[in-house]
């Protein structure tokens, strides 16, 4: 997941200068992903990891270096298998839907 993401900012970001780039490297701060680019960004990582970020969740604590980004997956992955997505199968027959 790390090499991922490493890679998609390198490419999309940094133009291939793979030097530029450590894990903990905020994007803000070093200028590597502005405003528009942290929207592409978040595109990326919901289809590629299969997550949805909401409008909350877009603060530099989740998307602001490789590792947070790394993190922050990590964690929306953990809930989402926590988090039953189809209650109706638990409920009595004769409750369902």
């Amino acid at each position: 997941m790390l090499q991922t993401i490493r890679r998609f900012v390198i490419d999309n970001y940094l133009f291939g200068e793979e030097g530029q780039l450590g894990d903990e490297d905020s994007f803000m701060e070093t200028g590597i992903i502005d405003s528009t680019g942290i929207l592409e960004l978040v595109r990326f990582l919901e289809t590629t990891y299969g997550i949805k970020v909401t409008d909350e969740e877009l603060i530099p604590d989740n998307l602001d270096s490789v590792s947070k980004i790394v993190s922050f997956i990590l964690a929306k992955q953990s809930d989402s298998q926590q988090t039953p997505h189809d209650c109706s199968s638990r409920l009595p027959e004769e409750t369902r839907p």
